[in-house]
C-alpha cells in the first residue's frame, strides 16, 4: 500500500466512476482499476461494488476512503509545515466561505490580503456551511469563514466581526414610509421571505423571527440572497438582509427600502475556523487579522454616521 493507492481510492469515492476518477488522477482507467483491485487484495475486503454503469463503495470502502482522506490530509499538513518553515507567508490556503457572505465580504478584503501577502495563493471555495465544515474536517479545506455558533471541539474559532441585519421592504409596504429606525417588536406578525433549507442565513433569520414574533411566509423559499432581494423589489414581501449585502459595490435598488433597527440590531457573528491540529495555525491567525480589519463603517447601515475608531481588542469569547 502506498499514498498513490489511497489517492486513487479517494478519487473513486469522489467521482463514483472509474473513468472520471482516472482522469482526475492523471492515469489511465486500467491503471486505476488495477491498483484498486490490488488494494482490495492487500486489505482482504471488497472496497467497490462494480455495476455496468455505476460504481458504489461498500461499507468497508467508505470507511477506508474516509481513513485515506485523513492520512492524505496529514501528509499535506507535513508538506505545508515544511513550506511554512521556509517561507511562512507563501504557499496555498484553501478557504471556504458561505454564499450569503462571500460575494459581499471578499471585495473589501482581498485587495488588502494581496498587498499584505503577495506570495500567497488564496483558493476560495463557496459552499453552504455544512459543506465547508465537511471539507474542513477531512482536509480538503485549510480554513473556513462561517457564522457562529459552531460546536466542534476539533476546530479553533477566531472571531472576526459582528454583522447587523436590516429589514428590506418593497416601496408599497407600510414600513417604507417610516422615518425612524425599527424596534424589534415592530416585526410582530410580519411574514418574512426566507432562504431555502441549508443556508445558515435562514436559521439566523428564523432566530430573529422567534425573538420578534414574526413568521415565515408560506409557499416561497429563495435559492440565493439575490433572488430574495429581487422578490422584495417585486413587492412579494419583506426580508432580513445582512448589512454587507447592501453596501457598495452592491448597487442600490430603487424598488425597495432598507430599514435599520434601533439600538442593538439583530446580527450574526462571523469567525474564521480551522483544525486545531493544523500546521498553519500561526499563519491563519495573521490571515484572520486581515479579515478582522474590515472598515467599521461597512458594518453600519448605509448612510449611518461612521463609528469612532477605537483600538480593537481580540475577542475570544467564542473560541472553542
Amino acid at each position: 500500500m502506498n499514498l498513490r493507492d489511497l489517492q486513487y481510492l479517494v478519487a473513486l469515492a469522489d467521482h463514483r466512476h472509474f473513468g472520471r476518477a482516472a482522469a482526475a488522477s492523471f492515469v489511465s482507467q486500467p491503471t486505476l482499476s488495477t491498483q484498486i483491485r490490488k488494494l482490495e487484495e492487500e486489505l482482504g475486503v471488497s472496497l467497490v461494488e462494480r455495476a455496468p454503469r455505476k460504481v458504489m463503495l461498500t461499507s468497508a470502502g467508505q470507511d477506508m476512503a474516509a481513513r485515506a482522506r485523513r492520512i492524505l490530509a496529514e501528509v499535506e499538513q507535513m508538506k505545508e509545515a515544511a513550506r511554512r518553515t521556509r517561507d511562512p507567508e507563501a504557499g496555498t490556503v484553501r478557504l471556504g466561505i458561505f454564499p450569503t457572505l462571500g460575494p459581499y465580504l471578499l471585495p473589501h478584503v482581498l485587495p488588502r490580503i494581496r498587498a499584505r501577502f503577495p506570495r500567497l495563493e488564496l483558493l476560495l471555495v463557496e459552499e453552504k456551511t455544512d459543506q465547508v465544515l465537511a471539507r474542513l474536517r477531512d482536509g480538503r479545506l485549510d480554513a473556513g469563514i462561517l457564522a457562529l455558533p459552531l460546536h466542534d471541539e476539533q476546530l479553533h474559532v477566531e472571531p472576526l466581526f459582528e454583522e447587523p441585519f436590516m429589514l428590506a421592504v418593497p416601496n408599497g409596504h407600510p414600513f417604507a414610509r417610516r422615518d425612524k429606525p425599527l424596534e424589534l417588536h415592530d416585526l410582530d406578525e410580519e411574514h418574512l421571505l426566507l432562504l431555502e433549507e441549508g443556508h445558515c442565513l435562514r436559521e439566523q433569520a428564523l432566530d430573529v423571527c422567534r425573538m420578534a414574533g414574526a413568521n415565515e411566509r408560506d409557499g416561497f423559499r429563495a435559492t440565493s440572497l439575490e433572488t430574495l432581494r429581487q422578490m422584495v423589489a417585486a413587492g412579494v414581501g419583506a426580508t432580513l438582509l445582512p448589512v454587507l449585502a447592501v453596501q457598495p459595490p452592491v448597487p442600490p435598488s430603487p424598488d425597495l427600502r432598507l430599514l435599520p433597527f434601533r439600538g442593538k440590531a439583530p446580527s450574526r457573528e462571523i469567525a474564521m475556523v480551522w483544525r486545531r491540529s493544523s500546521a498553519m495555525g500561526d499563519f491563519l491567525t495573521r490571515l484572520a487579522q486581515e479579515f478582522r480589519a474590515l472598515p467599521p463603517e461597512l458594518l453600519q447601515p448605509p448612510g449611518a454616521k461612521p463609528p469612532v475608531r477605537v483600538s480593537a481588542r481580540r475577542n475570544t469569547k467564542h473560541a472553542a
